[in-house]
């Protein structure tokens, strides 16, 4: 996609269009109260939410997407087809499907698509049907928060159940869980349904919360209810321990960054967040009761990281299995991610390249040109130069660079076709982002 047409969660001028996916602030850096440069399209939901993050924004700006729907846009330079699709992140995040004389990019966003999760169910429903007339996805800019096989978490409810049991468990204790400004508004609402209580959240919160049309569920009132919702960055083991001087209190953190597949080897250290790194490098103190290291890999249960503190598994990004099982059903030709700050960061194309088609065309590609090479060797093979060194025949230097060449070249001019046609404007702004849970 040629530079300047469009621009997806990044806010520098010279765009046409802009895409915001949704309101996490990683994906909003740059987007301010005074922008201007062009329209912003999002969600009705993002929509909604937006003059409440940023007050004195020019709402004439805003133009709505509806997830399941397809939008033709005339821009100044091309007409450009976009899909929104339901990323089921958090409240009103979407993923993007682009057509155009470009070809085809997808942009997920960041996104959590389970197996078992019906929204996901209905947003693959509609991806597959907008992909029906789709020779090929050029390139998906992924959510690669979680493109390392060694993460691996349950779906989400039942992540929520294991909440509420360590919530059910402490009865005498008040319950502080850490959330971020956006996002686990479904976890909160399961709770407050299955123990029949209402949940505290700070004041800014409370009117999300009101925007969003919860308006029963959630208080600021701190008597009346014994679970709060905290900000996340809050939220830490020396805030707990203040708290247990005055009253029992425990701390719970859903997220998906502790919880690693397998067990590290002795002495390899993985910094996945702060839980995780404060544990590896054993800072508790001496009362506390954290477990050894081989309990890491007890996946799908919560973990007493402290006496105070339990994180529990429950990530709005897809897991590394979700991933894969995503990447299957797009089968682009290629992969960008779109997170790379995180620690465990990896180029999604050095695991899930095998299941991209560029990489079904390049082994095709590589396997056709080793039969021809074969078949001029034998035919050749009498009027070679070799040398023999005892009963090893060896190639000259010369022979071999020419047989080299002739081997690479077709693969080189075949992927450099391949990826002109991908590149004829299929480049969208890549933006790095940092972990959002």
């Amino acid at each position: 996609m040629e530079k300047g047409l469009i621009s997806v969660d990044r806010w520098a001028e010279g765009s046409q269009a802009y895409f915001l996916t949704h309101l996490h602030s990683d994906h909003t850096h740059g987007l301010t109260s005074g922008w201007s440069h062009a329209p912003l399209f999002c969600s009705p939901l993002t929509a909604k939410l937006l003059p409440f993050k940023f007050p004195s924004f020019d709402l004439s700006l805003l133009r709505i997407l509806h997830p399941g729907a397809s939008h033709t846009l005339t821009l100044p330079s091309t007409v450009l087809h976009v899909t929104a699709i339901d990323a089921c992140h958090c409240s009103g995040s979407i993923m993007l499907l682009f057509r155009g004389d470009f070809g085809c990019v997808l942009y997920t966003g960041d996104f959590r698509w389970e197996a078992t999760c019906e929204r996901a169910a209905n947003a693959r429903h509609v991806l597959r049907h907008a992909l029906q007339n789709v020779p090929v996805v050029d390139v998906v800019y992924l959510d690669n928060t979680y493109s390392n096989p060694i993460y691996d978490f349950p779906p989400r409810h039942v992540a929520a159940q294991k909440v509420m049991d360590i919530i059910s468990s402490h009865p005498d204790h008040d319950v502080i869980i850490g959330i971020n400004t956006l996002g686990k508004e479904d976890l909160l609402i399961e709770i407050s349904r299955a123990l029949q209580i209402k949940i505290w959240v700070w004041p800014e919160r409370l009117r999300t919360m009101h925007l969003l049309g919860y308006h029963d569920i959630f208080t600021t009132n701190t008597s009346l209810t014994r679970v709060r919702a905290v900000p996340q960055y809050s939220f830490s083991i020396e805030t707990l321990e203040a708290l247990n001087a005055m009253r029992p209190t425990i701390g719970i953190m859903p997220s998906g960054l502790p919880w690693i597949k397998k067990s590290l080897q002795k002495n390899e250290f993985l910094s996945g967040s702060f839980l995780t790194s404060r544990y590896k490098r054993g800072k508790w103190s001496a009362n506390s009761e954290a477990q050894t290291d081989e309990q890491i890999g007890n996946i799908g249960s919560p973990e007493k990281i402290h006496e105070y503190m339990y994180t529990v598994p429950y990530s709005d990004h897809s897991n590394y299995e979700e991933i894969e099982e995503f990447i299957k059903l797009v089968q682009p030709i290629r992969l960008k991610g779109i997170v790379a700050s995180s620690s465990c960061y990896i180029e999604p194309m050095y695991y899930f390249g095998r299941l991209c088609r560029v990489d079904q065309q390049t082994q095709l590609l590589r396997e056709g040109h080793k039969r021809k090479e074969n078949c001029k060797r034998e035919r050749e093979g009498s009027v070679r130069s070799k040398t023999s060194l005892g009963d090893v025949n060896v190639e000259t230097g010369r022979d071999r660079g020419k047989a080299l060449k002739g081997r690479f070249s077709g693969v080189r001019l075949s992927r450099f076709s391949i990826l002109r046609r991908t590149h004829r404007g299929a480049k969208i702004h890549e933006y790095n982002s940092s972990d959002q849970e």
